[in-house]
């Protein structure tokens, strides 16, 4: 199966900085721009997608729903399931304070708005409300995003080098990892894949006592990408569809101090959320249970599979779990 090339219209990161708001891909996908960078996903990527099958093997990239109670998130909660009966014979169950971002999720164009700028594409504020349509979670669920998922083994590289992750410090890591990691496995990133990066970081924290899981949550201190220009530019210049990682937020927790968005993300104290999400248009996926497949990759050195990703079809949801699947 050839390999569809990058989109030829269009434009290169560095020429996003011009855009209004800088860095952002508002209006480059014209005909289903409420979709952002998962239209990187096409049916050409579907099919080459499909030529990474050969086993059989399932894999489910999500953590149970409960899985982090309590969630790092100090704001949500685990939810609490209650099973129903209304005579012997029959039974329902319900969902109490079900948070659909406590656990592996899936970050819709909703979750952050561009400071001074609103909501992705423009968006009007009004148009965000419960039930109203505009970028719900819903429009990745009325057309899954399916892709050719590549795993980056972060943690494999790391190891390998003798600088293992300190998880309980919550080290910064810096764009060039990817591409290192990538080398390291023998594979590259195509344009309209699917990137998994495993670090370790959500398994070693459900394995982590309740000390150590009290002390980082306390902290909101977590493992993830340093807040720069870089990971921007990776993102849409590999023209990735969804960039799903096992930590936290993606980025560095707490936020670093010569972060580049200190004055255009106050309100997040310079966090990437708004850049990533409000205005460049990536599906953001966290604290995903990447250690199964992970363990096939290392085991028969296969480092692709299809990937379908199917968040609840919630009629303006902000987020939701990714119902995430890996087929090889």
């Amino acid at each position: 199966m050839a390999e569809a090339g990058p989109k030829a219209d269009v434009p290169a990161y560095a020429q996003l900085r011009g855009h209004v708001p800088p860095g952002s891909s508002w209006e480059v996908f014209a005909e289903d721009p409420e979709r952002g960078m998962a239209n990187f996903a096409g049916p050409q990527q579907v099919l080459n997608a499909l030529a990474t099958v050969d086993r059989g093997e399932v894999f489910s990239l999500d953590h149970a729903l409960d899985a982090f109670d309590p969630p790092m998130a100090r704001a949500r909660k685990a939810p609490h399931h209650e099973l129903l009966s209304s005579h012997p014979e029959a039974r329902d169950d319900v969902l109490r304070e079900f948070y659909l971002q406590a656990t592996s999720q899936v970050d819709g164009l909703r979750h952050r708005r561009a400071s001074g700028h609103g909501f992705y594409n423009g968006v009007a504020d009004d148009d965000i409300r419960p039930g109203t349509e505009a970028l719900g979670v819903q429009r990745w669920a009325e057309k899954p995003i399916v892709g050719r998922g590549v795993v980056i083994d972060i943690e494999g590289l790391l190891a390998d080098d003798g600088r293992p992750l300190d998880h309980r410090v919550g080290p910064a890591l810096d764009v060039d990892v990817l591409d290192r990691a990538l080398r390291r496995q023998g594979e590259q990133v195509h344009p309209g894949d699917v990137v998994l990066v495993h670090t370790g970081w959500a398994r070693w924290y459900l394995d982590a006592d309740l000390d150590v899981r009290g002390e980082v949550r306390a902290a909101r201190r977590a493992t993830g990408f340093r807040q720069s220009l870089d990971l921007p530019a990776w993102l849409w210049d590999h023209q990735v569809a969804l960039f799903a990682t096992d930590t936290f937020a993606v980025e560095v927790l707490p936020v670093v101090p010569d972060s580049p968005y200190l004055d255009t993300a106050p309100e997040d104290a310079g966090m990437m959320h708004q850049e990533l999400i409000a205005k460049l248009g990536a599906p953001l996926g966290e604290l995903w249970n990447l250690t199964d497949l992970v363990a096939d990759s290392r085991r028969t050195g296969r480092w692709d599979a299809l990937v379908v990703v199917k968040p609840l079809h919630l009629v303006g949801g902000v987020g939701s779990p990714p119902n995430a699947t890996a087929v090889r």
